[in-house]
């Protein structure tokens, strides 16, 4: 079994999610106790939040690349980046390490192309979803991106920072991300990306129309088959 380093507390919420999926997908594949093999390396979000607002993402990109140093040096042979939007600063963390990255948004291209999807809606922080980091991994596989509209976005993204970050899952911002989603398959998506790894802990897919497509879920299955893979 390999072992997989995680980058994580972008924000601790979502990484006990991961922990918990990498976990659960080792005992369906393998069994017995078998439990998976890993390393966390939380970082403190507040510093990472406040580069995200100043535009410094290079500061951030350093904090992750000594983060991603350290796992290297613990053994860690891929690391994953438990967050959507700092996957902004994926090549230049990449370019500090020798083992490779596992990149949230390709992973979530590759379930969309088996679940032929032509065109999805995009949920995330207000980064991920006007930003072309994130959007421009799908597009470039063929995949048509929607967003929301301006005041949606900044919805979207409140609710994320002041709300999820925190653990703070309300009923009235279920209702509004419902709302978003709908406008959006009103205009054709035939999917929706949960693209910051807090949203899942709000929406699940009984809450929509169509089909719901969790990073978090998808990252972390990923890592946790990669590291069985003979």
């Amino acid at each position: 079994m390999k072992t997989i380093g995680l980058i994580g507390g972008m924000s601790w919420q979502s990484t006990i999610t991961y922990y918990k999926i990498i976990n659960e997908t080792i005992k369906e594949q393998l069994g017995g106790l078998h439990s998976a093999k890993c390393l966390l390396y939380s970082v403190d979000f507040e510093e990472i939040e406040k580069c995200q607002s100043n535009g410094e993402w290079e500061k951030s990109g350093n904090i992750l690349s000594e983060a991603a140093i350290s796992l290297e040096k613990g053994g860690a042979d891929f690391i994953i980046i438990c967050t959507n939007t700092m996957h902004k600063v994926v090549q230049q963390i990449q370019s500090k390490i020798t083992v490779p990255i596992v990149h949230i948004a390709e992973a979530t291209a590759e379930v969309l192309i088996q679940s032929n999807i032509k065109k999805v809606a995009l949920l995330g922080t207000k980064y991920t979803m006007t930003q072309d980091f994130y959007k421009m991994k799908l597009i470039n596989r063929g995949i048509d991106v929607l967003i929301p509209e301006e005041s949606d976005i900044e919805k979207i993204n409140s609710v994320i920072f002041e709300e999820l970050c925190i653990g703070i899952v309300s009923e009235k911002s279920r209702n509004e991300y419902i709302r978003i989603v709908d406008k959006l398959s009103g205009k054709g998506a035939q999917g929706v990306i949960l693209g910051c790894t807090e949203i899942g802990l709000l929406l699940n897919q009984l809450d929509v129309n169509i089909p719901l497509f969790d990073t978090t879920v998808i990252h972390a299955t990923k890592a946790a088959l990669m590291s069985i893979e003979k």
